[in-house]
């Protein structure tokens, strides 16, 4: 029934700073990008490498996330990358707060943490 996840929706504050995060520090590519009038809100569309996306939301005053990052609900988006200290450089490069790698137990492959814009969490794990 189900065969892949489509897309991950993602709301928020500022959307001039998330859409350079996503776009210029992550490297994902622009699919559309619409202004919608009667919610004074963006949608940019974003290709991720194996055909997902993630849709980039703006809307005027959201309210922040109840805790984090244990909030009942989606709990974090991760990526898969082929060398998690090579993109942990990449993104330190960039000013961007990287947790030290770890190592899963279950599985033995490396990941770490790190946060968008408004403090969503994000995970790099290694293929």
């Amino acid at each position: 029934m189900l065969k892949r996840i489509h897309h991950t929706a993602i709301i928020c504050k500022d959307y001039a700073r998330s859409k350079n995060f996503y776009t210029q520090i992550l490297g994902l590519k622009v699919i559309s990008e619409n202004y919608r009038e009667p919610r004074d809100s963006y949608k940019l569309d974003l290709a991720l490498p194996d055909g997902g996306q993630i849709e980039l939301f703006s809307f005027p005053t959201p309210p922040d996330r109840p805790s984090h990052p244990e909030a009942c609900g989606l709990r974090h988006l991760a990526f898969v990358v082929e060398d998690v200290a090579a993109a942990k450089l990449h993104l330190e490069s960039l000013n961007v707060d990287v947790e030290p790698i770890r190592i899963d137990p279950y599985t033995g492959k490396a990941f770490t943490f790190f946060q968008d814009p408004d403090g969503l969490p994000l995970e790099l794990y290694e293929e």
